[in-house]
C-alpha cells in the first residue's frame, strides 16, 4: 500500500492494485497518508494526521473548549480508529464551517458508501452465515477482532507521531524546503519503539517510525537493519533520534492527550538549522 515493492516492477506487487481490508478506502488513505502525511509529515494546516481533526495532541493547535473531552473522544477514537482513518478525506470540518459543498461531500461520500457496505457485508453477513448455526459467535468475534485491530493500529500510530519530544512545525518551514532538510523534519517529526523481532513484525515494522518517514518506499522490513546507521548519524549531528518501549511512548501520548485538553502555551517555533543540514 505504501508501493515499497514497486520497484520490482512484479505486476501482483504493485501498491495501487491493493484494497484495505477495513471500511476506508486505498484511494482515500493513498491520498491522506501517502501524499499528504509523508509529503508534508507535521506541518501544520498541511499534515491532517496531526490529531486527525479530533485531537489537540500540540499546544500550536488553536484551543477550543471542545478539547476539554479529548481524553475521553481519544478512548473512542482507538475503539473506532478505522473508522475515523475512513472519513478522514470527507473533511467534515470544512463542510460544516462552509468551506464544501453539500455536493461535493456527497460526490467524495459516494466510493466510500459502497466500500463500507462491502465491508459491513462481508464480515456482519456474509462470513457469519458460512459458519452456520455459530452466526453469532462469528458476527460477535469479528466485532472484536475489528475493535482490537482498531486499538492496535492506533497504538502503533500514536506512539509513532505523538511522543513529548516530536515537534510540529509551522508552514514557513515549507518555503525553499531542500531535501535535506526534508529529511531532518521527518527524524525530528517522528519516533520510535524498542521491542523484540516478533513486535517488530506485529507493527509492520512501523515501530521504526523514523525510518519509515526517511525512506516510505524502502521495503518495512528492512528498517530494523537500516535503523543503527541512522542513530549513528543523528548522534554525529546532535540530532535526538526519539526511541523507547511501547508503554514508555504511549505514556507520553496520554500525557500529551490529557495537558492539551486544557489550554497552552507553546515554545518558540522550531527552526531547522540551514548551515547544520548542509
Amino acid at each position: 500500500m505504501h508501493g515499497q515493492y514497486d520497484w520490482m516492477r512484479d505486476p501482483t506487487l504493485n501498491g495501487k492494485t491493493y484494497e484495505w481490508d477495513i471500511v476506508g478506502t486505498a484511494e482515500n488513505w493513498r491520498k491522506t497518508h501517502n501524499f499528504k502525511h509523508h509529503t508534508y509529515t507535521n506541518v501544520r494546516g498541511m499534515d491532517d494526521d496531526i490529531g486527525y481533526g479530533l485531537l489537540r495532541i500540540f499546544p500550536e493547535q488553536r484551543w477550543r473548549p471542545f478539547y476539554l473531552f479529548q481524553p475521553l473522544i481519544a478512548v473512542i477514537f482507538a475503539l473506532l480508529f478505522q473508522w475515523g482513518v475512513a472519513i478522514q478525506d470527507l473533511e467534515l470540518g470544512k463542510y460544516f464551517s462552509g468551506k464544501k459543498s453539500g455536493e461535493q461531500l456527497k460526490k467524495e461520500w459516494q466510493p466510500l458508501r459502497r466500500k463500507i457496505t462491502r465491508q459491513l457485508i462481508k464480515d456482519y453477513v456474509i462470513f457469519p452465515l458460512l459458519a452456520g448455526p455459530f452466526f453469532l459467535p462469528v458476527m460477535l468475534g469479528n466485532l472484536v477482532a475489528n475493535v482490537m485491530r482498531s486499538v492496535w493500529t492506533y497504538l502503533v500510530i500514536f506512539c509513532g507521531h505523538f511522543t513529548a519530544d516530536v515537534e510540529l512545525f509551522p508552514k514557513s518551514v515549507l518555503d525553499n524546503e531542500t531535501r535535506a532538510h526534508w529529511y531532518l523534519r521527518q527524524v525530528r517529526g517522528s519516533s520510535n519503539m524498542r521491542g523484540s523481532k516478533l513486535f517488530h513484525i506485529m507493527t509492520g515494522n512501523l515501530s521504526h517510525q523514523i525510518e519509515h518517514h526517511l525512506f516510505p518506499d524502502v521495503p518495512a522490513r528492512r528498517y530494523a537493519e537500516m535503523a543503527p546507521t541512522v542513530q549513528a548519524i543523528c548522534s554525529r549531528y546532535g540530532q535526538n533520534y526519539n526511541t523507547g518501549s511501547m508503554v514508555s511512548q504511549f505514556s507520553q501520548v496520554a500525557w500529551r492527550i490529557c495537558r492539551h485538553a486544557f489550554p497552552s502555551q507553546p515554545k518558540a517555533e522550531p527552526v531547522l538549522m540551514t548551515q547544520e543540514v548542509a
